[in-house]
């Protein structure tokens, strides 16, 4: 019994220490449950999406020139999925690219950078996609190979104007994710997670033929663009409080 408590004093220590090396400057968002089914069909129009808190501060660390344009993204949970979802206002969307592990951040793209251990950040996944649905996905294990692919992921995009034709004016095109949260194994603590666990993640978007966009939620402040920069993730909490669905 005592070596047991040993132990646990240790582990809190050492998370104690971890939280005390933190930036105070890095966003924190709770992400609460969803309150009924997700359907991912790029829409959103579910009343949980529409009770979750948006996410708008992105910030532009390397903007020379061009529109500032919005991005919005919403996060929810369930017993088996992280739900990602994001609203990215643009004039001119473009995409290109259909094969699985391509280099999506050229075309008009969303990107969610998740470390599931936050005592351990280095170990994180990187999921992209750009406006065609067309995923980028790596794990810990090995972070520049396509030889690993998250099962079950599922991404739908919805667009509000005409790809690739730069001729008009378009609106917006939106992104809704399921990422099963076995995907994160074994590199999480606990799968699910639980009421109160804190994860490490960044959102980002990037891309486009006209008006190149690099944002982030969480500011890297590296000097180039780099979303490879998991010291600067954000913090994230679980909320086993379902969103609150209006009258």
């Amino acid at each position: 019994m005592l070596r047991i408590l040993s132990v646990a004093y240790l582990s809190l220590f050492a998370a104690v220490a971890v939280w005390a090396e933190l930036p105070d400057d890095l966003p924190q968002h709770t992400i609460r449950r969803a309150a009924g089914p997700i359907v991912i069909d790029g829409k959103l129009d579910e009343a949980s999406w529409q009770a979750a808190q948006v996410i708008d501060n992105f910030v532009f660390p390397w903007w020379k020139e061009g529109e500032k344009q919005r991005t919005e993204a919403f996060l929810l949970w369930d017993a088996t999925n992280l739900y990602v979802a994001f609203i990215a206002h643009d004039k001119h969307i473009s995409g290109h690219l259909t094969q699985r592990d391509q280099g999506v951040s050229r075309d008009d793209c969303v990107e969610a950078f998740i470390a599931p251990d936050s005592s351990d950040v280095k170990i994180y996944f990187n999921f992209e996609f750009n406006v065609l649905g067309t995923i980028l996905d790596r794990s810990p294990r090995d972070q520049r190979s396509s030889k690993w692919n998250a099962e079950g992921i599922d991404v739908k995009i919805s667009i509000d104007g005409t790809l690739n034709n730069h001729e008009d004016i378009d609106k917006k095109w939106t992104t809704e994710i399921a990422i099963p949260f076995s995907s994160f194994a074994p590199y999480a603590p606990r799968l699910p997670p639980q009421d109160g666990d804190v994860w490490r993640l960044n959102l980002y978007r990037t891309g486009g033929e006209i008006n190149l966009q690099h944002i982030t939620w969480s500011n890297t402040k590296t000097p180039k663009a780099q979303f490879h920069w998991p010291e600067r993730f954000g913090i994230v909490h679980f909320s086993d409080t379902p969103v609150v669905i209006g009258d």
